[in-house]
């Protein structure tokens, strides 16, 4: 399901709200709304980082999201915000319903269980198995049994494809296996929400592919919101539905990825991610138009089995 958006921008950039709030259909919720939330750094000279101004946006379940934007622009700092990996400085933080700044340390720990995140880096437990890897965020919260914890570590890494690497090491696995045991882990307990931050920037092209294609699974058979940040369009147009650019800690433009190509788009970024869509249309009509020639040979060439008998058909053998 894709869902429409609506965006305004205020006149005045110093003073900017950015409010991209999304336009949901009747009687549903975003699973993540992140209301006016500021974010600023303090500098070793004694000033201020602006990391993200004043920002409100909507992320609807089911939804693939991405981040993009210029390096400083924001974008992880913005991610960070939504499981409070970084707190913001005001503002409201919401997911499925509850406001995180509002929790308790132990609300905010369990909460954090319905958002899974996966990083740059893998951030793998170097000296643990690969199976010990995906069962940590279980063993931590100690509300399963051992029985239940294997079960479900055994579907994961099938998930994913690494069911013959539970016994390995991460030193064994390569970059592309590292990030899928991540995805896996993130996916253990059972998360409505997987933040992505930079996932495919020290992988090679084929190892992309293939970790999108998992992320992609991920969201079409378990339905999880899946938010990433990156800064390869390529990404974005390959995987996301909906995309919002950040400049200098604004949200700037906010569209669907293979919507109708605005007239215009705001930023150079939103006019490359246009071009990548139409090129890639493009493509697959070519491929189209090379297929189907060949089809039609193929049919004309086919016996015709219509008077043949049932086992005649079964076995492609027409009889005078």
């Amino acid at each position: 399901m894709r869902f429409p958006y609506s965006a305004a921008l205020p006149g005045n950039p110093a003073e900017m709200t950015t409010d991209f709030q999304s336009t949901k259909p009747p009687g549903t919720q975003p699973v993540i709304r992140l209301q006016a939330v500021k974010k600023s750094f303090a500098l070793p000279g004694g000033g201020t980082f602006d990391a993200v101004h004043s920002l409100s946006l909507d992320i609807h379940a089911g939804d693939t999201f991405g981040l993009i934007g210029k390096s400083g622009a924001g974008k992880s700092t913005l991610l960070r915000l939504i499981n409070l990996l970084e707190r913001p400085d005001a503002g409201q933080v919401i997911v499925s319903g509850r406001d995180l700044t509002q929790l308790s340390r132990r609300e905010l720990r369990d909460t954090r269980q319905n958002i899974g995140m996966i990083f740059q880096q893998f951030n793998l437990i170097q000296n643990a198995t690969v199976a010990d890897n995906v069962a940590f965020p279980l063993k931590i919260h100690g509300r399963h049994t051992r029985a239940e914890i294997q079960a479900r570590v055994r579907e994961c890494l099938k998930l994913v494809g690494l069911e013959d690497k539970a016994a390995s090491y991460p030193a064994q696995l390569s970059g592309g296996q590292k990030q899928r045991v991540a995805i896996a882990r993130a996916l253990a307990p059972r998360p409505q929400v997987l933040l992505c931050d930079e996932p495919t920037s020290a992988l090679d092209s084929e190892t992309t592919r293939e970790l999108l294609q998992t992320l992609r699974e991920v969201n079409e058979k378990l339905g999880v919101t899946i938010v990433i940040v990156t800064h390869e369009l390529s990404v974005v147009e390959a995987l996301c539905r909906h995309v919002a650019i950040l400049e200098q800690g604004r949200l700037v433009e906010q569209f669907e990825v293979d919507g109708p190509s605005a007239a215009e788009r705001r930023t150079a970024l939103g006019r490359e991610i246009d071009q990548l869509v139409r090129q890639r249309a493009q493509q697959r009509a070519q491929q189209s138009a090379l297929v189907r020639p060949t089809a039609d040979v193929q049919a004309a060439n086919t016996p015709q089995l219509a008077n043949a008998s049932p086992l005649a058909h079964a076995q492609g053998v027409a009889y005078a």
